[in-house]
């Protein structure tokens, strides 16, 4: 029995997911269908696959698939891309939106131009310690500590945003070889559970370039919490202050890290690309 499945194709940034309304479209094995859909020739082409749902402790729920079929705790791109699409198809006409993830419950807050969604401001709460045990003598977050990968030694400082970041502060973020050393510092020792990965260079005090190499998914146009967790590395090392422009491939979002709250924000816009219909062997 072959069932054709309604999609929305959205990106933030540039990092680019398949959205599917599960309240209408229930999806077996995710995980398959993640790397079926994301690849890039012979399938719809993404960085993964997220799934809206019904929640009992919020309004809506998310859950995030990626490319390589492993379950992310969060997106702070694809939260921003579920807000646009649950009030743009009329499944809410709330403008401040409870969305209940793996990392907790994000408040979503929709900036509209009309009927369209422009930005959308995600809460994406407070930032935590990565602990590693990368000297041997117990875990504990790793702030400019070394790391070597490919024959190249950095300074990589450890954030969870709920997903965990190893940040690397360089001058010149041109020179990266973020192909070769991305897959190595994802599945280093000291990351048994593997890590996302983000080169940083400050521009200016209120400006970061940055490029990420996301577990699961390699090197991606954008990251929204790794956008956080570098522009809270960046105040931690006192590079920058708490409001920062992260400049990434795909475009710029704007963190700002309350003091009085210590809630990380997240602000950014999010755009549809295409909708269509995919058909699944069920």
């Amino acid at each position: 029995m072959i069932e054709n499945i309604a999609f929305t194709k959205m990106h933030g940034a540039g990092n680019d997911y398949i959205y599917v309304d599960t309240t209408r479209f229930p999806i077996e094995h995710p995980e398959r269908m993640a790397k079926l859909w994301s690849a890039p020739h012979t399938g719809i082409g993404s960085d993964g696959l997220v799934l809206i749902g019904h929640s009992e402790k919020a309004d809506f729920s998310m859950r995030i698939f990626n490319a390589d079929g492993s379950e992310a705790l969060m997106c702070g791109n694809a939260s921003r891309c579920i807000g646009k699409y649950l009030y743009e198809h009329g499944l809410t006409r709330k403008t401040e939106i409870a969305l209940e993830t793996l990392s907790g419950i994000k408040i979503l807050r929709l900036h509209l131009d009309k009927e369209h969604v422009k930005a959308v401001t995600t809460d994406m709460g407070e930032p935590a310690e990565e602990p590693v045990n990368y000297d041997g003598k117990g875990s504990k977050p790793m702030k400019e500590q070394p790391i070597e990968a490919n024959g190249h030694s950095y300074k990589g400082t450890t954030v969870s945003m709920g997903n965990p970041h190893l940040v690397i502060f360089v001058d010149d973020i041109s020179q990266v070889p973020l192909s070769d050393v991305g897959p190595i510092l994802e599945h280093h020792p000291f990351f048994p559970g593997r890590i996302n990965v983000e080169f940083a260079q400050v521009l200016g005090e209120e400006s970061i370039r940055m490029r990420v190499w996301e577990r699961g998914s390699g090197i991606t146009q954008a990251c929204g919490t790794g956008a956080c967790a570098t522009a809270v590395a960046a105040c931690l090392t006192g590079r920058t202050g708490r409001r920062t422009n992260i400049v990434m491939d795909g475009g710029t979002l704007t963190i700002e890290w309350d003091e009085a709250t210590n809630h990380v924000f997240m602000t950014g816009e999010a755009v549809t690309v295409f909708e269509g219909t995919i058909a699944i062997d069920c």
